[in-house]
């Protein structure tokens, strides 16, 4: 497969800056195997369960994890032996003192090199700072940081100091403000740990959340932390040739058991987000048994992927060429799903993070 069989024309004002109020409120694109898509809203969303059916969350939580920092000990070389200013994004925790994180400029950097993040007043170790040094250096950008505060202490400092960790598409145009931490942020979130929001979970609402138990629904949390990598391009034009970064992901053996037994009174399993369906697969065998899991994946989701543990998804509208836009067209089919986001962008559906949903149904004959 070529990357380009990927790709659409999406509009850029499809893309959504802020989400719909109520949350529920957002639009909703019905898909199933040889029916016409049907246009809803994600309050909609018990009409198309049935008692028995298996919602799977990700209860991951966001943390700030965009750093503002200078570059201590060496300047830009100008006159006035300006500090060099840095950004880091967090990408994966590695030590109660380590983070592998994403910097700009990258090229600048070397190992050994001091970053200040945040207040720069004070001595070190002090909560009022937070200073790291680059330990390791990879391509793409990519460091490992070591914290001279560690554990609780350092998860104080990034909250005090970092800013919610907007996708790339939305910073560019506004500047994340106060609304963003409410905004990006799951009603159900509790395990601190991602840097990007499971975002088809950001549409749910308390009531919503009853009406579904209400209904018989069954409501489970599995826990996958997203990564920064989650926003970088595909740049191999031979789809196969893509690496994913991996990302910590747990699955509890209460959880297995709850989702086997409920798959196997007949129920369905049906993921929120393409996190929970990832980390599922991960978690689940060829016998099609959900299995207890903790430990990272980077499982890479194609047309011609077998699925073993989702039966229906819940997903947002993805960006052209992305391995999410791949990883749906593996669920519900290449060409539905190409006539699903023609009918959305023609029709105003709004695209990725803080924009629309959809429920797509697996198409066994994928």
């Amino acid at each position: 497969m070529r990357l380009s069989d990927f790709d659409f024309d999406l509009p850029e004002d499809r893309i959504a800056l802020r989400p719909a109020e109520p949350r529920d409120s957002a639009r909703f694109l019905v898909v199933r195997p040889d029916q016409a898509i049907a246009d809803h809203i994600v309050s909609d969303l018990p009409d198309f369960l049935r008692p028995g059916d298996a919602l799977v969350f990700n209860d991951t939580r966001v943390i700030p994890a965009r750093l503002s920092g200078l570059r201590e000990g060496r300047t830009t070389g100008g006159a006035d032996g300006t500090p060099v200013a840095v950004e880091a994004t967090l990408h994966r925790r590695l030590a109660p003192d380590r983070w592998s994180a994403f910097m700009r400029p990258g090229k600048r950097l070397k190992v050994g090199d001091r970053v200040a993040f945040g207040g720069h007043e004070g001595r070190v170790g002090d909560l009022g700072r937070l200073d790291a040094v680059i330990a390791e250096k990879h391509d793409g950008g990519e460091v490992v940081l070591t914290f001279d505060l560690s554990g609780p202490d350092l998860d104080v400092g990034i909250a005090q100091h970092g800013d919610m960790p907007l996708p790339p598409y939305i910073a560019a145009k506004r500047g994340e403000d106060e609304r963003d931490r409410a905004d990006y942020q799951t009603v159900y979130a509790r395990e601190d740990g991602s840097v990007a929001a499971p975002t088809a979970g950001l549409h749910f609402t308390p009531q919503l959340l009853e009406r579904l138990k209400a209904k018989g629904v069954s409501l489970h949390f599995v826990t996958l932390h997203v990564g920064a990598g989650t926003f970088l391009p595909v740049k191999t034009d031979e789809v196969s040739e893509h690496r994913m970064h991996a990302e910590y992901g747990q699955v509890t053996q209460e959880i297995a058991d709850a989702l086997n037994a409920a798959r196997a009174a007949g129920g369905r399993i049906v993921c929120v987000g393409t996190t929970s369906l990832r980390l599922l697969e991960s978690a689940t065998g060829e016998d099609g048994i959900v299995r207890p899991f903790a430990d990272e994946t980077a499982i890479f989701i194609t047309p011609g992927y077998r699925f073993r543990a989702a039966d229906v998804l819940m997903t947002n509208f993805h960006l052209p060429k992305s391995t999410l836009f791949m990883l749906v067209s593996a669920f519900a089919g290449t060409q539905a799903m190409r006539a699903a986001y023609e009918h959305a962008i023609a029709t105003g559906y709004r695209f990725y993070s803080y924009g629309d949903s959809s429920l797509l149904f697996k198409d066994e004959t994928c």
